[in-house]
């Protein structure tokens, strides 16, 4: 564990996983992380980070004043409440006075009739010569009491009690939450054992009295309570039961254990205080696994400085991650020997070069902005920072404003860099598709740059994601190609590649060039005919087969060859050759290129840019953008990655297609995500508009988008019920002669009619945001953000500062 395990993961294959030429030396120091000015990383650990509504900054994060007084019972909750209890005491009121229809009906049905006297419904008799003389008096109690204990189940289960609890006792912190529990515990216990309380008047409720007498119906008699230890422990069984509820409410419990575990360490001559409790600054959780060693050393290497939130952030990972592997000595051992410099990234660096937004690692949020203070924003969101992590990317998130609105510099970059730093933690991989020059970032903040058509690029694109299947190379390849074409489906495309990918990587090791695939599409007869040659032995005769079935099949009209090798054509120019290398097995890429497979995603937590031509090449562009991204979203699905996986394309113009919106929406379930940016929704096909707002979970809509683009947003975000007031007002017409002659006074001194208010409140269904609001409505700087979470959670369509 001198790192992080991710170096020999896949060092066996063909094309080891590319590392920059010549990782630095650890320093002593980190470099200095921006932060708020003046804060150390000790407070930055120290701070809170409470959960929240989703989209909302956690470092620091205070409930705004106006949420706070805004948190009270709504009169509907409170009428809830009352209506049910005195509903209840009217039922109970009529109950004991024996007023309420067919009262008695039950009683008699499971009761003996010689316990009644004949023609009453329910006047007990008295039964000569046996030990329970009177019971009907025993079956009238235990029959008040079934009816009261189904009268208080029913005003708990319809009333808004649970809610009321909910916001009185139990969302408050301990020991207030116990103490008012024990309150309600007492004062419950004074109905039940009102003899126990003095001064107090009133009658038991009937909890007692039905249990004893439904004791004495059973055993035949009170002989049973002729000892006191019997009576005792009946009367500790009713207070248990009673207390029971208010226990479960106030978490006496887990109140308890704490108190207990301090006292015993206080005896044991331990710290007091649990060390759950303890700052973060000092590493609680190591300390309660026992591992105080470690914890010593990382705490004295943040008190000196010598640590920063990078560190801190890959260390904490590196914790959880041998917690869950049973790894905890190997863990403390690298601890110990290289203390802040443990588990560093493959690339050896622990810190960008420099950075535009502010990050949390510990939470893996990145924040963008700030929740306007706009009446829709609700109160808990008012006024705070607006941010987003692994959580929401996970749905996929997509952009669409024009250019000049802010989507790189406001949204883009930033969510690129707060993954480039997750990814120096080891807690995710990231890919970033943008034009060349787009600054989301230096090169120094990345371990592979893929400069496509640049000849100082050190790094090819394996076009077939160094797969060892013709099929899959062929279907990732039909994507790229052909997935944006109406004339020719992905699937026919994809098996046209395949009878010339599997013979060919059949007599050579490898998958072709994709100059040469373009000749083989052709039909150039001198390839042809060397691959047939190659293929002469009986071993391979289903290759030669395949090989036949796309020759007669490429003499039929309609056949998806010819376009195919017109779009690979793009890829063949000369401003791209010695790119596109194979990768197969002699890892041949050309001039010396290193080629990169995304494959090396899944096992290392790697950082790659890749720089897409624009100038003259913008189709050549797309097109490789619809392959990194089938390529993504094909090599995510593998198992046994513990990582987020993220892709960022600064630019999905003509990028997404049928196939590979199916593949995000399956992203959530893969802890992999997306992030789209459109400079408007038309340069997606208008099929997939709904698809595409369907398959990912968060939206934003920028300033300055046209109601045709906002008609695609309200669509997605539906719409709400609110209230509305209607106000008319109506002249009164008196009818008798002095209340028209005060009328008339009145209207001669204020110069109105005299006139009568009607309000008239109504629940309405309007849109969220209208496509109008959204192309007028929202101020530059601005934008509207809806989020989804992978667990489900979700925050309405509200205004965000992006300046903020």
């Amino acid at each position: 564990m001198d790192r992080d395990g991710t170096q020999d993961a896949r060092g066996t294959h063909a094309n080891p996983v590319p590392r920059p030429a010549g990782p630095p030396d650890v320093p002593k120091a980190p470099p200095r992380p921006a932060r708020t000015p003046g804060m150390s990383v000790v407070d930055w650990l120290n701070e809170d980070r409470p959960e929240t509504e989703p989209g909302v900054w956690r470092f620091g994060y205070r409930m705004p004043k106006a949420a706070s007084k805004a948190e009270r019972l709504n009169p509907l909750t409170v009428a809830g409440m009352l209506i049910p209890f005195v509903v209840a005491l009217v039922v109970w009121s009529f109950w004991r006075r024996g007023g309420l229809p067919y009262q008695f009906t039950l009683l008699r049905l499971f009761t003996p009739d010689d316990w009644w006297w004949g023609g009453t419904m329910a006047s007990p008799k008295r039964l000569e010569g046996q030990s329970l003389e009177y019971p009907g008096v025993e079956a009238l109690e235990v029959y008040s009491g079934l009816f009261f204990a189904v009268l208080v189940y029913t005003v708990g289960r319809l009333g808004s009690w649970p809610a009321v609890v909910r916001h009185l006792v139990t969302r408050k912190p301990q020991p207030a939450r116990a103490l008012l529990a024990a309150l309600g515990a007492l004062i419950t216990l004074s109905f039940v054992f009102p003899d126990a309380f003095p001064g107090v008047g009133w009658d038991a409720l009937p909890v007692v009295n039905p249990l004893f007498s439904l004791i004495a119906l059973i055993s035949g008699g009170y002989g049973v309570y002729t000892s006191p230890w019997a009576t005792d422990a009946l009367y500790a069984l009713v207070t248990a039961l009673v207390l029971w509820p208010f226990a479960r409410i106030g978490g006496w419990w887990s109140l308890a254990r704490t108190w207990l575990a301090a006292r015993r360490r206080a005896r044991q001559g331990q710290d007091p205080v649990p060390v759950t409790a303890q700052p973060r600054s000092r590493w609680p959780e190591l300390r309660e696994a026992g591992q105080h060693q470690a914890a010593d050393v990382l705490t004295a290497e943040v008190l000196a400085g010598r640590m920063n939130d990078v560190d801190c952030a890959r260390v904490e990972r590196g914790w959880q991650r041998a917690r869950g592997q049973g790894r905890l000595t190997a863990f403390t051992d690298t601890v110990l020997r290289q203390g802040a410099a443990a588990l560093t990234h493959p690339s050896g660096a622990r810190d960008l070069a420099g950075r535009t937004a502010r990050h949390d690692l510990l939470t893996g949020q990145v924040r963008i902005g700030q929740w306007a203070t706009a009446e829709r924003t609700p109160r808990a969101y008012r006024g705070v920072g607006a941010a987003l992590g692994p959580e929401t990317l996970a749905t996929s998130l997509l952009v669409v404003g024009p250019s000049g609105a802010g989507k790189t510099r406001q949204v883009i970059a930033p969510v690129v860099e707060s993954l480039t730093l997750q990814a120096l933690t080891g807690g995710c991989a990231v890919v970033a598709v943008c034009g060349a020059g787009t600054p989301i970032g230096a090169d120094s903040s990345y371990d592979v740059v893929v400069r496509v058509g640049d000849p100082g690029s050190v790094h090819d694109l394996d076009p077939y994601a160094e797969t060892d299947d013709p099929d899959e190379a062929a279907a990732l390849l039909a994507e790229a190609l052909a997935g944006d074409l109406d004339t020719v489906s992905p699937e026919r495309a994809a098996r046209a590649l395949a009878q010339l990918l599997g013979p060919y990587r059949t007599a050579y090791g490898h998958f072709p060039p994709l100059p040469v695939l373009r000749e083989l599409l052709e039909g150039d007869p001198a390839v042809l005919a060397g691959l047939r040659e190659r293929l002469a032995d009986e071993r391979f005769a289903v290759m030669r087969r395949e090989l036949d079935a796309r020759a007669r099949q490429s003499a039929h009209p309609g056949d998806p060859g010819p376009v195919l090798a017109d779009r690979l054509a793009l890829l063949d120019r000369p401003a791209f050759a010695g790119f596109f290398g194979a990768g197969g097995s002699d890892g041949s890429g050309g001039d010396g290129l290193r080629p990169f497979s995304l494959r090396a995603l899944v096992h290392h937590p790697l950082r790659v840019r890749i720089d897409l031509p624009e100038r003259g090449h913008a189709e050549a562009s797309r097109l490789i953008a619809r392959l990194v991204l089938a390529q993504f979203t094909g090599v995510v699905r593998e198992g046994g990655r513990d990582h987020f996986a993220g892709l960022v394309v600064d630019d999905a113009t003509g990028t997404v297609t049928p196939e590979s919106v199916r593949r995000i929406q399956r992203l959530r379930s893969q802890n992999a995500g997306v992030v789209l940016a459109l400079r408007t929704v038309s340069d997606v096909p208008e099929a997939l508009h709904g698809p595409l707002f369907g398959a990912v979970g968060c939206r934003m809509a920028l300033s300055g988008v046209t109601t045709w683009d906002g008609s695609r947003f309200a669509d997605a975000w539906g719409t709400e019920w609110v209230e509305t007031k209607d106000v008319a007002q109506h002249t009164v017409f008196a009818d008798q002669p002095m209340t028209r002659a005060m009328h008339a006074l009145r209207k001669l001194v204020t110069g109105k009619a005299v006139t009568t208010e009607a309000v008239t409140v109504r629940q309405v269904e309007r849109e969220r945001w209208s496509a109008s609001e959204l192309a007028h409505a929202v101020p530059p700087g601005h934008a509207v953000l809806s989020l989804t979470g992978a667990k489900g959670e979700h925050a309405p369509p509200l205004l965000v500062d992006l300046r903020g």
